[in-house]
C-alpha cells in the first residue's frame, strides 16, 4: 500500500510530487497518457503559454528559456519530461484510474492496469475534463467536418471550403486567427465580440508582471475581490481580437442556434456553405469516477483549498483552486505547498 497516490502528471501533479519526495514518503504517480506533458503536446501546434519564463517556473527547477519568452508546448512538454528525469520521481504511465472507492482508512484505485491501494490520494487530472460541444452538432451532416478545439492541431485537419469557428475565448480567437490567416476562403466567427482585451506587455513590463505587483493573481475567490473577478468574463490576452474580425475573409455572425443537416442556424444569418466547425466551447468537468464524492453545483468537488471533504481526498490544478494564479505554471506551487504543508 502506498502513502499516498497522484493522478495526473502535468504541472499540478508534478508539484505536489516535489514535496512528497522532499518528505521521502512512499508515493505513486499515475498518469493515462503515453509521455510526460502529453496534456500539452495534444494542443494545437501553434499554442503558446500567455505567461513569460519567469512565471513559468515549477518549485525546484526553474524554466530553461530567456526571460520574457513566451514557451510553445513543446517546450512545456520537454520541461516536464526533465523535472521529472531530474527528481526520479516514481511515475507509472499508461494507466487510466477508472474508480476510486475509499474503504475504512484507505483507497482502492482501479486502473487500466492494475488495482492499486494507497492511504492518500491527490486528485492532478486538471479542468480540461469532456469536451463539451451543444446537443445539436449531432443533428449536422456527415459531409460537414467537426472538430472540437481538443483535437483540433492545424488548419491541414480541415476541409477545402468555409470554416465555421465556434466560441469567444482565448482559444476560439486564436484558431480563428491561425484558420483565417492560411486561407482565403470565409471563416465564420460565432460567438461575442463585446469582450475585453489585454496585451501580453504594457509600458515596457510583461502583463504578468503587472498582474503580480498589484496582487490580481493573489485575491483569494473568497474574497470580495476575488469573487468579482472570478465570475467576471475573463479577457482575451495577446490576441488583437480587432484586426482578426476585421480581416476581409472574417464573417461575424453572432451566436451559433441550432443546426439542421447542412444549414447552420446563427443569431445573424443562415449558413450553407460551411465544410468545417471548430468547437472551442470548452469543457464539462467529470467527477463521476470517484464514489461518493460532494460536488459543488458547477460540478467540481467540495473542498477548501485542494482539501476534499472525504477524509485524505485531495485536489490540486482545479480552476480558482484559491486564486486566480491557481491556473497558471507558475502560481501552482503556492497551492502546492499549501496543500503539502496541510498534508504532511
Amino acid at each position: 500500500m502506498k502513502d499516498f497516490v497522484i493522478i495526473g502528471a502535468a504541472q499540478a501533479g508534478l508539484s505536489m510530487a516535489y514535496f512528497l519526495k522532499q518528505k521521502q514518503k512512499d508515493f505513486l504517480i499515475i498518469d493515462r497518457e503515453e509521455v510526460i506533458g502529453a496534456s500539452w503536446l495534444n494542443r494545437w501546434d501553434s499554442l503558446k503559454l500567455f505567461t513569460p519564463t519567469e512565471f513559468n517556473h515549477l518549485i525546484g527547477m526553474p524554466f530553461p528559456a530567456p526571460k520574457g519568452h513566451y514557451p510553445d508546448k513543446y517546450e512545456v512538454a520537454s520541461y516536464f519530461k526533465d523535472y521529472v528525469e531530474t527528481f526520479q520521481f516514481p511515475i507509472q504511465l499508461n494507466t487510466l484510474a477508472e474508480h476510486i472507492e475509499k474503504q475504512g482508512d484507505h483507497f482502492i484505485i482501479k486502473t487500466s492496469q492494475q488495482d492499486i491501494l494507497s492511504k492518500h490520494v491527490i486528485i492532478a487530472t486538471g479542468p480540461f475534463h469532456i469536451p463539451y460541444t451543444p446537443q445539436f452538432h449531432n443533428k449536422i451532416s456527415e459531409s460537414i467536418c467537426q472538430v472540437h478545439s481538443n483535437y483540433y492541431k492545424t488548419p491541414d485537419q480541415l476541409q477545402e471550403g468555409p470554416t465555421l469557428v465556434v466560441g469567444g475565448g482565448d482559444s476560439g480567437f486564436q484558431i480563428l486567427d491561425e484558420i483565417s490567416k492560411n486561407t482565403s476562403e470565409t471563416t465564420y466567427f460565432s460567438g461575442s465580440t463585446d469582450i475585453r482585451t489585454l496585451p501580453q506587455e504594457i509600458l515596457g513590463k510583461t502583463l504578468w508582471w503587472w498582474f503580480t505587483i498589484t496582487g490580481f493573481l493573489s485575491f483569494s475567490k473568497n474574497s470580495w475581490l476575488g469573487k468579482k473577478i472570478s465570475q467576471s468574463k475573463q479577457p482575451i490576452i495577446g490576441t488583437d481580437v480587432k484586426s482578426i474580425i476585421k480581416r476581409d475573409n472574417v464573417n461575424v455572425v453572432g451566436h451559433t442556434l441550432d443546426a439542421e443537416t447542412e444549414c447552420i442556424i446563427t443569431a445573424t444569418k443562415k449558413l450553407t456553405d460551411v465544410k468545417n466547425i471548430v468547437w472551442a466551447t470548452g469543457y464539462k468537468p467529470n467527477f463521476e469516477w470517484i464514489k461518493d464524492l460532494e460536488l459543488a453545483k458547477d460540478g467540481y468537488p467540495k473542498h477548501h483549498r485542494g482539501i476534499s471533504t472525504t477524509e485524505g481526498l485531495y485536489f490540486i490544478g482545479l480552476p480558482w483552486l484559491h486564486t486566480r494564479g491557481s491556473a497558471t505554471l507558475g502560481g501552482i506551487k503556492k497551492d502546492a505547498a499549501y496543500l503539502a504543508n496541510r498534508i504532511l
